[in-house]
């Protein structure tokens, strides 16, 4: 079974945590996030461009009142670079991870140690607002069409972390991974992933894939200790006003 690269997992995590609207002008896509974050809100090279055509996204992106972001993928070392010229910086590079999700399914999860619903309890929407992923990011969950849950994970008898998975096609994404501070370090990260790979499996899908900062080297310490396989990367180029 041949896994799925970059390329997929972009598209698996822009069906999975959509913006609230995205449009074509030019070459450029450029998506209302409404506060959503990032991913959401980046404008992305979706054709040939020339450097006059970049003042054209900018236009877009400040007529709704966002910044003037783009997301650069591999392979768009043109853009980055023209984009650096323009006095863009550099913010949040971001790697993607995979691992086939039989890989963390092989034996049971402790008994009440997490579970699977939609929509979420409130309860877990405190838990991600403890970690600053409010109402907006909320909302790009709800607008998600296809399959999904949230993962409410338990430790020492106490709700312990959260998480939001989704379903495109043979790819499972989990986003906003939370994890209550007084609980850290004792294993509810791992339960949160293997989890969503439960759940995964049981919906047919093959993969589960994610999305984390380079910044974030607790997580990217408990990724790769589960076996998952860095199969990309992006970065985005932000402008000050």
């Amino acid at each position: 079974m041949t896994p799925p690269g970059a390329p997929e997992l972009c598209t698996a995590m822009e069906r999975t945590w959509c913006p609230a609207a995205r449009w074509r002008a030019g070459p450029w896509m450029i998506r209302d996030g409404r506060g959503g974050g990032q991913r959401v809100s980046a404008a992305t090279a979706e054709a040939e461009w020339q450097p006059g055509d970049i003042a054209g996204a900018e236009a877009e992106m400040q007529a709704l009142g966002q910044p003037r972001l783009f997301m650069i993928r591999d392979g768009e070392a043109d853009l980055d670079e023209a984009l650096e010229g323009r006095g863009y910086a550099v913010v949040d590079p971001v790697v993607l991870y995979l691992i086939e999700a039989t890989r963390l399914t092989g034996a049971p999860l402790p008994p009440v140690s997490a579970f699977q619903l939609w929509p979420p309890l409130a309860i877990m929407a405190d838990l991600w607002a403890a970690g600053g992923i409010g109402p907006a990011r909320l909302a790009v969950m709800e607008r998600v069409a296809g399959p999904k849950t949230a993962i409410l994970a338990r430790h020492a008898d106490r709700p312990a972390g959260v998480a939001f998975a989704a379903l495109d096609g043979d790819i499972a994404m989990v986003h906003a991974i939370e994890v209550a501070g007084a609980q850290r370090r004792q294993g509810v990260g791992r339960i949160v992933l293997r989890a969503a790979a439960f759940w995964a499996k049981e919906r047919g899908a093959a993969w589960l894939g994610l999305a984390v900062t380079r910044a974030n080297r607790p997580a990217n310490a408990l990724y790769a200790s589960l076996g998952m396989v860095v199969v990309g990367q992006y970065h985005y180029r932000k402008r000050s006003p």
